[in-house]
Protein backbone atom coordinates (compact mmCIF):
# COMPACT_ATOMS: atom_id res chain seq x y z
CA UNK A 1 0.00 0.00 0.00
CA UNK A 2 1.28 3.69 -0.53
CA UNK A 3 0.99 6.77 1.70
CA UNK A 4 -1.29 9.98 0.22
CA UNK A 5 1.49 12.23 1.25
CA UNK A 6 0.99 15.60 -0.20
CA UNK A 7 3.92 16.41 -1.14
CA UNK A 8 4.62 13.72 -3.15
CA UNK A 9 1.44 14.63 -5.16
CA UNK A 10 2.28 18.10 -6.21
CA UNK A 11 5.64 16.52 -6.86
CA UNK A 12 3.80 14.34 -9.46
CA UNK A 13 1.86 16.21 -10.89
CA UNK A 14 4.51 19.07 -11.77
CA UNK A 15 6.64 16.11 -13.15
CA UNK A 16 4.23 14.46 -15.19
CA UNK A 17 3.20 17.98 -16.24
CA UNK A 18 6.19 19.05 -17.36
CA UNK A 19 6.80 15.91 -19.54
CA UNK A 20 3.31 16.47 -20.93
CA UNK A 21 4.43 20.16 -21.45
CA UNK A 22 7.86 18.86 -23.27
CA UNK A 23 5.56 16.23 -25.42
CA UNK A 24 3.34 19.16 -26.74
CA UNK A 25 6.30 21.73 -27.16
CA UNK A 26 8.63 19.33 -29.05
CA UNK A 27 6.56 19.56 -32.01
CA UNK A 28 7.20 23.19 -32.74
CA UNK A 29 3.62 24.64 -33.60
CA UNK A 30 2.50 26.22 -30.31
CA UNK A 31 3.16 29.86 -29.22
CA UNK A 32 5.81 30.17 -26.31
CA UNK A 33 3.08 31.40 -24.10
CA UNK A 34 1.71 28.38 -23.66
CA UNK A 35 5.20 27.15 -22.39
CA UNK A 36 5.19 29.86 -20.33
CA UNK A 37 1.80 29.11 -19.09
CA UNK A 38 2.82 25.36 -17.96
CA UNK A 39 6.02 26.08 -16.83
CA UNK A 40 4.64 29.00 -14.34
CA UNK A 41 1.81 26.52 -13.14
CA UNK A 42 3.97 23.44 -12.31
CA UNK A 43 6.77 25.87 -10.58
CA UNK A 44 4.32 26.95 -8.04
CA UNK A 45 3.27 23.39 -7.42
CA UNK A 46 6.87 21.80 -6.93
CA UNK A 47 7.35 25.24 -4.35
CA UNK A 48 4.28 24.40 -2.78
CA UNK A 49 5.42 20.31 -2.84
CA UNK A 50 8.70 21.33 -1.06
CA UNK A 51 7.03 24.13 1.45
CA UNK A 52 4.76 20.81 2.39
CA UNK A 53 7.79 18.79 2.64
CA UNK A 54 9.87 20.60 5.19
CA UNK A 55 6.80 21.55 6.70
CA UNK A 56 5.20 17.94 8.13
CA UNK A 57 8.06 15.49 6.99
CA UNK A 58 11.02 15.12 4.65
CA UNK A 59 12.24 12.53 2.39
CA UNK A 60 15.54 13.77 1.86
CA UNK A 61 16.18 12.71 -1.75
CA UNK A 62 12.72 13.55 -2.68
CA UNK A 63 13.26 17.53 -1.51
CA UNK A 64 16.60 17.71 -3.71
CA UNK A 65 14.89 16.24 -6.96
CA UNK A 66 12.34 19.15 -5.95
CA UNK A 67 14.61 21.98 -5.93
CA UNK A 68 16.51 20.62 -9.31
CA UNK A 69 13.05 20.19 -10.95
CA UNK A 70 12.27 24.05 -9.49
CA UNK A 71 15.85 25.50 -10.91
CA UNK A 72 15.50 23.37 -14.75
CA UNK A 73 11.86 25.40 -14.69
CA UNK A 74 13.64 28.62 -13.86
CA UNK A 75 16.09 27.96 -15.88
CA UNK A 76 13.47 27.15 -18.92
CA UNK A 77 11.38 29.78 -18.25
CA UNK A 78 14.88 32.39 -18.71
CA UNK A 79 15.61 31.03 -21.86
CA UNK A 80 12.06 30.71 -23.49
CA UNK A 81 11.81 34.70 -22.51
CA UNK A 82 15.09 35.37 -23.99
CA UNK A 83 14.62 33.47 -27.63
CA UNK A 84 10.61 34.67 -27.45
CA UNK A 85 11.28 37.10 -30.09
CA UNK A 86 12.41 34.41 -32.67
CA UNK A 87 9.15 32.76 -31.85
CA UNK A 88 8.45 29.30 -33.29
CA UNK A 89 9.43 27.56 -36.37
CA UNK A 90 5.87 25.34 -36.94
CA UNK A 91 3.80 27.97 -36.34
CA UNK A 92 5.07 30.27 -38.67
CA UNK A 93 5.03 27.34 -41.50
CA UNK A 94 1.40 26.52 -40.26
CA UNK A 95 1.19 30.14 -41.04
CA UNK A 96 2.60 30.63 -44.09
CA UNK A 97 1.02 27.51 -45.68
CA UNK A 98 -2.89 29.16 -44.36
CA UNK A 99 -2.20 31.88 -46.08
CA UNK A 100 -1.36 30.48 -49.34
CA UNK A 101 -4.65 28.12 -49.18
CA UNK A 102 -6.69 31.09 -48.61
CA UNK A 103 -4.99 33.14 -51.54
CA UNK A 104 -5.41 29.67 -53.56
CA UNK A 105 -9.24 29.74 -52.81
CA UNK A 106 -9.36 34.14 -53.01
CA UNK A 107 -7.46 35.02 -55.69
CA UNK A 108 -5.92 37.71 -53.47
CA UNK A 109 -1.82 37.23 -52.46
CA UNK A 110 -0.40 37.19 -49.66
CA UNK A 111 3.17 37.27 -48.81
CA UNK A 112 4.72 35.13 -46.30
CA UNK A 113 7.01 35.95 -44.02
CA UNK A 114 10.65 35.70 -44.43
CA UNK A 115 13.56 35.79 -42.53
CA UNK A 116 14.55 38.92 -44.32
CA UNK A 117 11.16 40.41 -42.92
CA UNK A 118 12.10 43.44 -40.14
CA UNK A 119 9.84 41.73 -37.46
CA UNK A 120 11.43 38.45 -38.08
CA UNK A 121 13.73 37.57 -35.50
CA UNK A 122 16.85 35.20 -36.62
CA UNK A 123 18.85 32.77 -33.69
CA UNK A 124 18.03 29.65 -32.42
CA UNK A 125 14.78 29.37 -30.96
CA UNK A 126 13.57 27.88 -27.66
CA UNK A 127 14.96 23.87 -27.43
CA UNK A 128 12.07 21.71 -25.85
CA UNK A 129 14.42 20.12 -24.83
CA UNK A 130 14.58 22.09 -21.77
CA UNK A 131 10.78 21.43 -20.61
CA UNK A 132 11.89 17.29 -20.39
CA UNK A 133 15.10 18.20 -18.04
CA UNK A 134 12.78 19.29 -14.92
CA UNK A 135 10.82 15.76 -15.52
CA UNK A 136 13.72 13.66 -15.91
CA UNK A 137 15.29 15.12 -12.40
CA UNK A 138 11.78 14.94 -10.88
CA UNK A 139 11.42 11.19 -11.49
CA UNK A 140 14.77 10.43 -9.32
CA UNK A 141 12.74 12.15 -6.37
CA UNK A 142 9.39 10.43 -6.74
CA UNK A 143 11.29 6.68 -6.84
CA UNK A 144 12.75 7.92 -3.37
CA UNK A 145 9.56 8.95 -2.35
CA UNK A 146 7.66 5.67 -3.83
CA UNK A 147 10.75 3.70 -1.78
CA UNK A 148 9.74 5.62 1.30
CA UNK A 149 6.46 5.33 1.13
CA UNK A 150 6.45 1.38 0.45
CA UNK A 151 5.86 -0.03 3.93
CA UNK A 152 7.47 -3.90 3.77
CA UNK A 153 9.89 -4.14 0.67
CA UNK A 154 10.15 -5.92 -1.72
CA UNK A 155 7.15 -6.26 -4.07
CA UNK A 156 5.77 -3.48 -2.32
CA UNK A 157 8.37 -0.80 -3.38
CA UNK A 158 8.20 -2.22 -6.99
CA UNK A 159 4.21 -1.71 -6.69
CA UNK A 160 4.62 1.65 -5.36
CA UNK A 161 7.03 2.77 -7.41
CA UNK A 162 4.73 1.67 -10.69
CA UNK A 163 1.56 3.79 -8.96
CA UNK A 164 3.60 6.62 -8.45
CA UNK A 165 5.30 6.97 -11.70
CA UNK A 166 1.75 5.95 -13.43
CA UNK A 167 -0.25 8.83 -11.28
CA UNK A 168 2.33 11.10 -12.11
CA UNK A 169 1.85 10.70 -15.91
CA UNK A 170 -2.08 10.32 -15.50
CA UNK A 171 -2.25 13.64 -13.31
CA UNK A 172 0.25 15.27 -15.80
CA UNK A 173 -1.25 14.49 -18.89
CA UNK A 174 -4.92 15.22 -18.31
CA UNK A 175 -4.02 18.46 -16.65
CA UNK A 176 -2.39 19.25 -19.63
CA UNK A 177 -4.59 18.15 -22.34
CA UNK A 178 -7.38 21.05 -20.39
CA UNK A 179 -4.89 23.51 -20.48
CA UNK A 180 -4.28 22.67 -23.94
CA UNK A 181 -7.28 22.89 -25.15
CA UNK A 182 -7.92 26.29 -23.62
CA UNK A 183 -5.13 27.49 -25.82
CA UNK A 184 -7.20 27.62 -28.99
CA UNK A 185 -8.58 30.35 -27.94
CA UNK A 186 -5.40 32.27 -28.06
CA UNK A 187 -3.82 30.72 -31.35
CA UNK A 188 -6.84 29.85 -33.48
CA UNK A 189 -6.29 27.77 -36.24
CA UNK A 190 -3.82 25.80 -34.00
CA UNK A 191 -3.80 22.11 -35.19
CA UNK A 192 -6.16 19.77 -33.88
CA UNK A 193 -3.41 16.88 -34.01
CA UNK A 194 -1.54 18.57 -30.98
CA UNK A 195 -5.06 17.92 -28.84
CA UNK A 196 -5.37 14.27 -30.21
CA UNK A 197 -1.87 13.41 -29.44
CA UNK A 198 -2.43 14.16 -25.95
CA UNK A 199 -6.00 12.50 -25.12
CA UNK A 200 -4.76 9.86 -27.28
CA UNK A 201 -1.85 9.69 -24.67
CA UNK A 202 -4.12 9.91 -21.69
CA UNK A 203 -6.34 6.87 -23.17
CA UNK A 204 -2.82 4.75 -23.11
CA UNK A 205 -1.74 5.66 -19.56
CA UNK A 206 -5.37 5.19 -18.26
CA UNK A 207 -5.10 1.24 -18.34
CA UNK A 208 -1.48 1.44 -16.36
CA UNK A 209 -2.97 3.85 -13.76
CA UNK A 210 -6.24 1.61 -13.09
CA UNK A 211 -4.48 -1.85 -12.98
CA UNK A 212 -1.24 -0.17 -10.76
CA UNK A 213 -4.11 0.54 -8.25
CA UNK A 214 -6.05 -2.89 -8.37
CA UNK A 215 -3.08 -5.22 -7.72
CA UNK A 216 -2.90 -6.39 -4.34
CA UNK A 217 -3.43 -4.97 -2.17
CA UNK A 218 -5.46 -2.79 -4.27
CA UNK A 219 -9.04 -1.30 -5.11
CA UNK A 220 -10.04 -4.92 -5.05
CA UNK A 221 -9.37 -5.44 -1.65
CA UNK A 222 -11.62 -2.70 -0.82
CA UNK A 223 -14.26 -4.33 -2.73
CA UNK A 224 -14.04 -7.45 -1.29
CA UNK A 225 -14.26 -6.00 1.86
CA UNK A 226 -10.26 -6.83 2.69
CA UNK A 227 -9.71 -3.09 2.95
CA UNK A 228 -12.34 -1.30 4.98
CA UNK A 229 -12.81 2.29 3.61
CA UNK A 230 -14.85 3.57 6.29
CA UNK A 231 -17.82 4.28 4.28
CA UNK A 232 -19.20 0.39 3.81
CA UNK A 233 -17.65 0.22 0.26
CA UNK A 234 -19.26 3.71 -0.70
CA UNK A 235 -15.56 4.96 -2.10
CA UNK A 236 -14.76 1.89 -3.56
CA UNK A 237 -17.50 2.48 -5.74
CA UNK A 238 -16.73 6.19 -5.93
CA UNK A 239 -13.79 5.12 -7.26
CA UNK A 240 -14.74 2.37 -9.79
CA UNK A 241 -17.04 5.14 -11.28
CA UNK A 242 -14.15 7.95 -11.47
CA UNK A 243 -12.23 5.33 -13.42
CA UNK A 244 -14.83 4.00 -15.97
CA UNK A 245 -16.02 7.99 -16.38
CA UNK A 246 -12.32 8.54 -17.28
CA UNK A 247 -11.72 6.41 -20.06
CA UNK A 248 -15.44 7.42 -21.27
CA UNK A 249 -14.60 10.91 -21.24
CA UNK A 250 -11.48 10.18 -23.23
CA UNK A 251 -13.39 8.30 -26.40
CA UNK A 252 -15.99 11.03 -26.37
CA UNK A 253 -13.52 13.98 -26.20
CA UNK A 254 -11.86 11.77 -29.23
CA UNK A 255 -14.89 11.73 -30.79
CA UNK A 256 -15.65 15.38 -30.65
CA UNK A 257 -12.85 16.10 -31.81
CA UNK A 258 -13.63 14.81 -35.52
CA UNK A 259 -16.17 16.89 -35.72
CA UNK A 260 -15.22 19.97 -38.17
CA UNK A 261 -16.73 23.20 -36.78
CA UNK A 262 -14.20 25.07 -34.49
CA UNK A 263 -16.70 24.73 -31.45
CA UNK A 264 -15.99 20.81 -31.20
CA UNK A 265 -12.42 21.64 -29.65
CA UNK A 266 -14.22 24.09 -27.04
CA UNK A 267 -16.44 21.18 -26.48
CA UNK A 268 -13.57 18.58 -26.38
CA UNK A 269 -12.17 21.31 -23.70
CA UNK A 270 -15.29 21.16 -21.31
CA UNK A 271 -15.10 17.26 -21.65
CA UNK A 272 -11.71 17.33 -20.64
CA UNK A 273 -12.14 19.66 -16.98
CA UNK A 274 -14.39 17.01 -16.15
CA UNK A 275 -11.61 14.29 -16.72
CA UNK A 276 -9.69 16.18 -14.84
CA UNK A 277 -11.94 15.67 -11.66
CA UNK A 278 -12.66 11.88 -12.95
CA UNK A 279 -8.79 11.49 -13.15
CA UNK A 280 -8.15 12.87 -9.37
CA UNK A 281 -10.78 10.68 -8.05
CA UNK A 282 -9.55 7.59 -9.67
CA UNK A 283 -5.78 8.74 -8.37
CA UNK A 284 -6.46 10.35 -5.05
CA UNK A 285 -9.40 8.37 -3.38
CA UNK A 286 -6.88 5.54 -4.50
CA UNK A 287 -4.34 6.31 -2.13
CA UNK A 288 -6.32 7.77 0.10
CA UNK A 289 -8.39 4.86 0.87
CA UNK A 290 -5.51 1.84 0.76
CA UNK A 291 -3.43 4.46 2.58
CA UNK A 292 -6.32 4.07 6.02
CA UNK A 293 -6.77 0.81 5.38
Amino acid sequence: MIQLDAATVLLQWAVGGMAFCWFTTRRRVIGVGYGWLLRGTYLALAALSLVIALRYGTVPLREVSTVGVMIAIVVAIVVSVQRRDVGVSGQRAEHDRRTERVAAMTGIERAGRTDDDPDTEVGAEFPPILDLIPALIGIVGLLAAAVDAAPDGGSDIALSILRTLAGAAFLGCVTDAMLLGHWYLVQPGLPRKLLNEIVTALGWIWPIEVISLLLPVGMISVFTGEVDDGWNGTLGWFWAASAVTTIVLVFVTKAALKERQYSAVMAATGLLYLAILTAFGTDLVARAVLDAG
